[in-house]
């Protein structure tokens, strides 16, 4: 069982509560356009609750982490985790696939995106939460400060595995759709996706951390090197599709950017609000940072591609969860 390290007391209650209601009315927002958008949307976002949860409850089984008592818990403590975290999951997955694919971009340039902004979130978030124990990190033993030690006390292999599962869960799932529903759009073969996607996304998970990781790390190459590399990475990648994206008519749908400002603007409330932002001059520019950061990407000027006039298959960029929109319901 981890042990608490951080010098703060937990958060007021309502904190608690809020967070897992806003999460749960969120959700409610997205099931809603989903079940619009017809399967393969609703797929993904119910795919993405249970990939979300099962990561976690794999990281908290692991000894990584554990959780802070919440309204509405899943397992039995020290390993159960809170049902919203799921949901925050499939959210932010979902949401950033929205903007990601309103912006037109390449199928590969789309996926990297979606990490980027997922670590865009997570890097503002965790610092603050990890402060107001909703979950807990245990640096005991380490002999390093549990408030300054990497991200402010977040490890770099956190945001790591963040890159890895969220680029793992879009890519794999957008070319499944690509190479399954072209060819044959059934309810069976739409809602295998997921089941499909969270088993190969966790494979890479699995892969990486008892594999690559372990040999990066013999050669010198730990998790802040790696975080730098592969945000690196990602942002090659998206800027590169950026130069080709084919936005289409429509604005971005307002869930893709009210979910990221939910995450946003919640946390720096609370981290100035409960005074966090006494404690390192360098932890506020780097929350200002994020927070910057989010607000010019979510309001870059990108089209969506949904009502446009043309086909979807004339478009490369296009994958089949856009396909369905036009479709017939299965």
């Amino acid at each position: 069982m981890l042990t608490l390290a951080v010098p703060y007391g937990n958060a007021p209650s309502w904190c608690f509560l809020f967070t897992e209601l806003s999460v749960f009315a969120l959700t409610i927002g997205c099931l809603i356009h989903a079940w619009k958008r017809r399967n393969a949307a609703l797929a993904y976002l119910l795919g993405g609750i249970i990939f979300g949860s099962l990561v976690e409850y794999l990281e908290v089984l692991s000894g990584s982490y554990t959780y802070g008592r919440f309204w509405l818990m899943l397992g039995h403590a020290p390993l159960d985790i809170p049902l919203f975290v799921g949901c925050a999951w499939a959210i932010i997955l979902y949401t950033a696939r929205l903007f990601s694919d309103a912006a037109g971009l390449p199928v590969f340039a789309a996926a990297a995106l979606d990490a980027l902004l997922a670590l865009n979130l997570d890097m503002s978030m965790d610092t603050v939460a990890y402060r107001m124990h909703f979950w807990n990190w245990d640096w005991s033993g380490t002999g390093r400060n549990p408030l300054t030690a990497d991200w402010f006390g977040i490890p770099y292999g956190n945001f790591v595995g963040w890159i890895t599962v969220v680029f793992s869960y879009s890519i794999i799932s957008r070319l499944l759709e690509r190479r399954l529903l072209c060819e044959r759009r059934t309810a069976i073969v739409v809602w295998s996706i997921p089941a499909l996607t969270t088993i190969l996304s966790l494979g890479v998970l699995f892969s990486s951390e008892v594999f690559l990781f372990p040999s990066l790390n013999h050669l010198g190459i730990k998790s802040e090197p790696r975080l730098v590399i592969l945000a690196v990475l990602l942002l090659v990648v998206t800027l590169r599709g950026w130069g080709k994206h084919r936005p289409w008519a429509e604005e971005v749908h307002p869930l893709a950017r009210w979910v990221p400002a939910w995450f946003h603007f919640f946390f720096v409330y609370c981290f100035f609000a409960i005074g966090f932002y006494r404690e390192n001059k360098w932890m506020t520019i780097a929350a200002g940072l994020n927070l910057v950061i989010g607000i010019a990407v979510h309001c870059a000027p990108v089209r969506s591609r949904l009502g446009s006039p043309e086909p979807v298959a004339d478009n490369p960029s296009a994958t089949a969860f856009n396909a369905l929109d036009a479709q017939p319901s299965l």
